[in-house]
């Protein structure tokens, strides 16, 4: 059984690099340029991390200039085999509420701005041009490990949803979210799209925690979406996901995942043509 490393990519607030024991510090570039700030590496009871903050340690760094491929790359690069992403959502359903973590398994990409694949023709690190499937865009075995560790911690939770990735950096207006809705989507946020699809593109196991802040615009007997709403209830929950990572973490490498790392690499293998 191969040796596992875990990269994590914190959203906001969930980028606390006291979760890591016996960090350090490492500054990398990329083909693609520089990542969002700098890797800081350390262990969870014994198991390899690598916690990158998604908008830099400030937060200086909005949804939609976030250098997601530099971000993707440099973790792969760095031996991650995992990566586990935080991200905070705004509900779009009755049946999901603030507070609750909702692990999700699928995507519908509303961004307009972003480079949404390695393959473009600006690197020689990527040649070609891939159409990597997206039929299962997380990978199943590592929600399964964090679904069975939130029950164990007594969360309330979600197994399945869909993510709608909106460009932002402003919230849905109301008839937005309303369709939203009627697409059958659960939650929206502003950062799944295009981390979900990169980490696919090299062959990375990629899994997301999402913790519900607020209901988004669509109720009307509910305070619409702000940033003083959304960061008041972030900060009362954060901590939830920050336990679950220190729980799931030693039970993902408790598993065998050779065959699935070898099956991830030669889909992303096989999505490309030269």
């Amino acid at each position: 059984m191969g040796k596992i490393k875990i990269g994590i990519i914190g959203g906001s607030g969930m980028d606390n690099p006291l979760i890591l024991e016996d960090r350090k510090e490492k500054k990398v570039t990329t083909p693609f340029g520089d990542p969002s700030d700098v890797l800081i590496l350390g262990t969870i009871k014994g198991v390899d991390c690598v916690l990158l903050a998604r908008h830099g340690r400030s937060h200086n760094l909005f949804p939609s200039i976030v250098n997601y491929r530099a971000n993707i790359w440099a973790l792969k690069e760095e031996g991650c085999s995992h990566l586990i992403a935080t991200t905070m959502c705004g509900s779009l359903q009755e049946n999901k509420h603030p507070g609750e973590i909702v692990l999700i398994d699928d995507f519908i990409d509303r961004t307009t701005k972003r480079k949404l694949t390695f393959f473009d023709c600006t690197s020689d690190a990527a040649s070609g041009v891939c159409h990597v499937p997206m039929n299962e865009p997380f990978c199943p075995k590592t929600r399964a490990v964090l679904a069975s560790c939130v029950k164990a911690l007594g969360y309330p939770f979600h197994e399945k949803g869909t993510m709608i990735t909106i460009e932002g950096p402003r919230f849905s207006t109301r008839a937005e979210s309303r369709l939203f809705r009627q697409w059958r989507a659960d939650v929206v946020n502003m950062s799944t799209v295009p981390e979900v699809t990169l980490a696919k593109e090299v062959g990375l196991l990629y899994a997301s925690v999402a913790l519900v802040t607020d209901y988004d615009s669509w109720r009307e007997d509910r305070e619409a979406v702000n940033v003083e709403l959304a960061v008041k209830t972030f900060k009362e929950n954060a901590d939830k996901a920050c336990k679950v990572l220190l729980y799931a973490i030693p039970k993902i490498a408790e598993q065998d995942w050779d065959e699935d790392i070898q099956q991830n690499e030669e889909i992303a293998r096989s999505s490309v043509l030269k």
